[in-house]
Order: structure tokens, then sequence, then C-alpha cells
């Protein structure tokens, strides 16, 4: 017998997590039923907000993510009632979710929204650190100012962030692809970004603003080590900003890259001793390699057959949605990324529950110039999406799919340059039929527009360009640009002024 359900209006609005995500929603809705009380359930004392929204075009979006106290969220939204606790438990039949801290709460509609974890290359190894959120980052830079050399394993935007902002410090990057950046560059961009790594880094640091860390040192400090590893939400753009990434030995920087291998194993100091390997210096001169004869805390064996000590590795492979939670007893459908399936009302496969930023894998016909990356941006927009279906479905209308899902478009900075990246920028899945067309100015801008058919179907934009607006409209208007041909990219061709 199936356990009876409370009647629909018992349950209130719940959203899981204090992210981007989980908050935006939490936001929306309730700003929607202002007289309805709307649950937010986050492990973590403190959320991420979203400020200074700016909309740069009909799609592209820039905001600064603000790290605030759950009291603060509370004083904007009188309804918005924060339960500071882990899941232990959802009972989706029942429409219940139970927290850590042992109370029920029965929901009418669920938005679960608890985000991702880092990918760690090897559990429990205290060398190894994951970053992805501002604890994370924090603990990264207290073990960096001890540290002689590191090395980072992986090709994402913190790895590529990490490696241009560490200084006095050898860093040896290991990635598996030919070229930095794969997630976000072809090779020619990660050329041009790379030029930059070689030239010595400006001393005068352009004032950023996006992130503010502003976690209590209190209430940080009372949460056990266990627990800081498994809550947190991720980390924007700026994430290093204010934090002073400097290792111990007295020179800029020294970077070594090693491309297209995978960590085989890693030994530490005492294992590598009775194994009696033999690791390499630091390569200087390419021609050379000699055998290290420093002792290192850990070592690291590449799958090219290198290997390397070090102080500590990071481990920036990547995420896993954090589904772990609500799975027990629910038939969840799981994506082959391991998130929860999403249709394109961001409901799951259970009946009233949503999902939203980094834990769900969207699941509907997408369109063929938008592609889901565990983004910021995109966390908020899923955010904002759901709120807007709950409430339709709660309230028995029907909601048009949200816009921002027509085109992919993000715009970033990478080595204090401004990157936007339209549409499927890399050529995703369009197979060898398609063609590039490049405009590059060395120190100054990288333009790259990917094309099928006479028509724009992605464009990474590095500088200041101005074209992400005419690229946005080109790319979803689909028009036919083939009698323009290499024009399109000509500098001395205003070309905002034939698509206006």
């Amino acid at each position: 017998m199936e356990a009876a359900r409370p009647p629909a209006t018992a349950g209130k609005f719940v959203v899981v997590g204090g992210g981007i995500a989980g908050v935006t929603c939490a936001e929306q809705l309730a700003t929607q039923f202002p007289s309805e009380d709307i649950l937010l359930i986050t492990a973590s004392p403190v959320i991420k907000a979203v400020t200074n929204f700016k909309q740069i075009s009909k799609i592209l979006e820039e905001f600064d993510v603000e790290e605030q106290s759950s009291t603060m969220l509370e004083k904007r939204f009188p309804n918005i009632k924060v339960i500071e606790s882990g899941v232990k438990q959802l009972k989706s039949e029942e429409h219940c979710i139970v927290t850590e801290d042992g109370n029920q709460h029965v929901y009418k509609k669920l938005c679960l929204c608890a985000g991702a974890k880092p990918k760690l290359i090897c559990e429990g190894n205290p060398y190894v650190l994951g970053i992805r959120d501002t604890d994370s980052a924090q603990e990264f830079q207290k073990q960096l100012t001890k540290a002689k050399r590191i090395m980072i394993i992986g090709n994402g935007g913190i790895a590529l962030e990490l490696v241009y902002e560490i200084e006095g410090c050898e860093v040896i990057w290991a990635i598996k692809d030919k070229a930095i950046g794969n997630t976000f560059f072809d090779a020619g961009a990660a050329e041009f970004l790379t030029s930059k790594l070689i030239a010595e880094k400006p001393e005068a640091k352009i004032a950023q603003k996006r992130t503010r860390y502003t976690t209590e040192g209190r209430k940080k400090e009372a949460r056990s080590k266990s627990k800081a590893d498994n809550v947190g939400s991720a980390l924007g753009p700026d994430w290093h900003e204010g934090l002073n990434l400097k290792g111990t030995k007295e020179f800029s920087h020294k970077i070594h890259l090693e491309t297209m291998c995978e960590v085989k194993k890693i030994y530490l100091q005492d294992e590598f001793r009775i194994l009696k390997k033999k690791s390499f210096t630091f390569p200087r001169d390419p021609k050379s390699v000699t055998t290290d004869t420093e002792m290192w805390p850990v070592y690291v064996e590449l799958t090219n057959e290198k290997i390397y000590g070090c102080d500590f590795i990071v481990s920036a492979t990547g995420v896993t949605p954090n589904v772990e939670p609500f799975l027990h007893g629910n038939s969840f459908n799981l994506g082959e990324d391991g998130g929860l399936k999403v249709d394109d009302h961001m409901h799951t496969s259970l009946p009233d529950v949503y999902a939203a930023g980094d834990i769900c894998t969207a699941s509907w016909q997408l369109s063929p110039v938008w592609q889901q990356m565990r983004l910021w941006t995109q966390a908020r927009q899923m955010g904002w999406y759901a709120a807007k279906c709950m409430a339709a479905a709660s309230l028995g209308d029907s909601i048009d799919m949200d816009f921002s899902f027509e085109l992919f478009a993000h715009v970033t900075k990478f080595f204090n340059y401004k990157v936007v990246l339209l549409g499927k920028y890399n050529a995703q899945g369009l197979g060898s039929d398609h063609e590039l067309m490049l405009r590059c100015t060395k120190g100054q801008e990288y333009i790259k527009v990917v094309m099928q058919n006479g028509r724009m179907m992605g464009a990474v934009l590095i500088g200041e360009t101005d074209l992400e607006e005419t690229f946005e409209n080109l790319i979803l208007n689909q028009m036919n640009l083939s009698s323009y041909g290499e024009d399109l990219l000509d500098p001395n061709i205003d070309i905002e002024d034939y698509f206006d």
C-alpha cells in the first residue's frame, strides 16, 4: 500500500542548496508568492547571492557573486526561511525531505540545487587538494606559502587561473589534452593566452570586483574539518582575488607543461624511497633531464612515464553532481554525467521534484547552439527558470522555455582578458563539417568564428572586440553569410553597421 500523501496545500515550496542556483530559485519563488513561506535548506552557514547584475546583450549577462550570511537573505526576503542543515533523506513518495537535524519538511514542490563536488584524483591523500569553493581556496593559500614546487592536474578554468596567478613557486602542470584550456578554447586561443603566461605578469593588479569573501571567522572555525570537505558553493571567475598566491621561491613564473598525460600513481615519500624510484628535476633545459636529489613529501607518476616530486598536488579535474543524499529509495533518472535528468521545465523524473544548476543534466531537445556547462551563469538562469516553472505548475499555468537556453553565451576573464564564448565556440558536436575563421592581434585580441553551411554556429572573442552583440544576433538568426566570405572579420570593415 502506498503511503498516504498529505494534501498538496499542506506542503511548502522547498529549495535545497545555498549556491547561486538555489538562492536564485528561492528569491524568485519568494517574489512570486509573497504570502507563502519558502524554505531554503543549506548545509553551509553562508549563501551565495547574485549582485550587480547586468544584462550585456540579449543573452549575455554579467554579475558579481557575494558570499553572505543567510540572515541577510532573510532580511531581503522576509518570507524565505533558511534551515542550516544537510539533507539526510528524500522521501519522494511522501513529499517529504528529512534534514540532518532530524526534522521533516513536507513540500508541495521541491527544487534540488545541491551543486557538484570536485572530482579528486585520489581520495583521502593529505597532499592532494581539490579547489572548488572558498574553504578549499583558503586551505590552498595556506599550503602554498610553504611550497617550493606544486603540481596542477586538470585543464579547466580553475587550473588555467591558478597557473597564471601563482608566483614564486615551480609549477608542473599536467593536462590530458594537447593544448591548455581545452574546455574553453582551442589551441589557437590557448597559444594567444599562453604568450601571456611567459610574459612577466604586470605588477599593478587591475582591481577586480566579482567575488567578495565574507565568511565569518567564528562560524568557519566551528565547522569540523570532515564537514568542511563536503560543503561550500563553487568559486566564480575572480575567486583568486584577495588571496595572496605566493610560494617560497623568489622568482615569478616557472611553469612546465606536460601534455597528453594523466596521473598514473601517487607515492608518499617513504613508499617512493622503498621502491627506489627516480624522479626528475624541474625541467629548465628541455634537452637535459636530471635526477632530482631533493626529497619531496609526495611524488606523481604520469602516464608518460615521468615522475616528479612536489610539496602538494592540486586536483582541478572537474566536478561530479552532488546527487548522493537524494538517491536512496528514489528512482531518479540520471544522466551520463551522473546528474539528475531534467526536462525543458527543469522537472526531474519524480513528481513535484525539480533540479537546477550543477546537480542537474539538461535532457530536453537542446538548441543546436546551446550546451550545458557547469558555470555560474547557467546556475543562475536555471535557478530562475526552475522557480518560474514551479510557480506555473502550482498555479496550473503553462510557460515557455526560457530564452537563455536558445544560445550558449558566457563572459568571463582569463589572464585579465575579457573572454566571450558563444554557441558552439569549439565546434562541439559539429563533426568535420565546419570551417573556422580567425583574426588575431598578438597581445590585444583573438577572434574565432565557427561556420557551418554559411551560417555562424559559434565564436570565441578574447579582448575588447565589441563584437559580442553582433555575433550573438548572427548565431541566433542563422542568416546565410556565405556572400561575405573573409570580409566578416576584416578589421577595416565595421561589421556592426551591416547587421544592426
